[in-house]
């Protein structure tokens, strides 16, 4: 049996579709299983034990004679499935016109109507028992079982051994693509400082985030920071969060980190909801939301540039709050 597992959208996204590989080996362990993903997003992959090869799009540079070059790719490949877990024309295509023998995606994808099976994706603020991984698994629920898996990322030995540590520590995501996602640096600050200095912390990130990292460093001298923002992997990044103490992160990319390593953590969550479905998985997990009732919350499912309204209340999370999860 040969399945193919498409997901180009964001890393967050990939992580969360790493499920759908779980499953798939579990139930057809003699099967062969390929991953389609944007280019840039490999390396989470590196090494994956139940994968045979990762395919990769290359959505920036001639995108449609990429595309038209992988779908060329995928035919030759004679897939009995295609598995598309992302929602637009470009990765609908990949799958209608894969010649797989069974094609299965989202009824929100444009081309779902030349796929062979279509499935409901519904996301929802009010439903509180929503997950992503689920909405997944209803892609593939029929050929295995109703028991949903974990996503999972593989660190390799190595990427273990680089961050290996005989001291505790904290790990923080500071950043986020988008504003309204992001707890305030001020809060990063305050909540370093009531820390037990024993501890070393990290703060993780894109190289686009060490500014943001440095300016946290500055305003507390008394602890002891490692700024590995952009210095890191994602696998290395995936390596350290499984050794920390607590993971301290924003409704973004490290959260599914930690949940795919059943890392701690503490996710904080300002103008988006849990409910969503892209909550923490880990066995110790916590989530921190304002307590205030605003009517403008969420204000969207990926959050803005800028607080719509202006005053940006949802990030107003007491600092104590969050520290009970240690």
């Amino acid at each position: 049996m040969k399945f193919l597992i498409i997901q180009t959208a964001f890393i967050g996204d990939v992580v969360l579709a790493t499920a759908l590989i779980e499953k798939l080996n579990e139930t057809f362990p003699e099967s062969s299983i390929d991953f389609v993903l944007r280019k840039g997003n490999e390396p989470l992959l590196a090494g994956h034990p139940h994968l045979r090869q990762v395919l990769v799009f290359d959505k920036q540079k001639s995108k449609y004679r990429n595309l038209f070059g992988l779908l060329s790719r995928i035919r030759r490949e004679k897939y009995d499935y295609v598995i598309n877990a992302q929602r637009f024309f470009a990765s609908g295509l990949l799958t209608a016109f894969s010649g797989a023998k069974h094609t299965i995606g989202f009824n929100k994808n444009p081309l779902s109507f030349l796929f062979s099976k279509s499935v409901p994706h519904t996301i929802s603020a009010l439903d509180t028992d929503a997950h992503e991984v689920k909405r997944n698994h209803a892609l593939i629920q029929e050929i295995t079982d109703d028991q949903v898996a974990r996503p999972r990322l593989y660190p390799s030995d190595v990427d273990y051994e680089k961050v290996k540590l005989d001291i505790p520590y904290f790990c923080i995501a500071p950043a986020s693509v988008w504003f309204t996602k992001q707890w305030p640096a001020e809060k990063w600050i305050a909540l370093i400082r009531k820390m037990p200095p024993a501890h070393k912390v990290f703060l993780l990130g894109a190289p686009g985030d060490k500014a943001l990292c440095e300016a946290i460093k500055q305003e507390c001298p008394d602890h002891l920071i490692d700024i590995v923002a952009g210095k890191l992997s994602f696998l290395e990044s995936a390596a350290l969060m499984k050794g920390a103490v607590m993971n301290y992160v924003n409704d973004s990319a490290p959260l599914h980190f930690a949940s795919a390593v059943n890392a701690p953590v503490a996710a904080i969550y300002c103008s988006t909801v849990p409910g969503f479905g892209f909550g923490p998985l880990s066995d110790k997990s916590f989530v921190f939301e304002t307590t205030e009732e605003l009517t403008c919350r969420p204000c969207g499912l990926h959050g803005h540039r800028a607080c719509p309204k202006g005053h940006f209340r949802c990030a107003d999370i007491s600092v104590d709050e969050v520290l009970t999860s240690l």
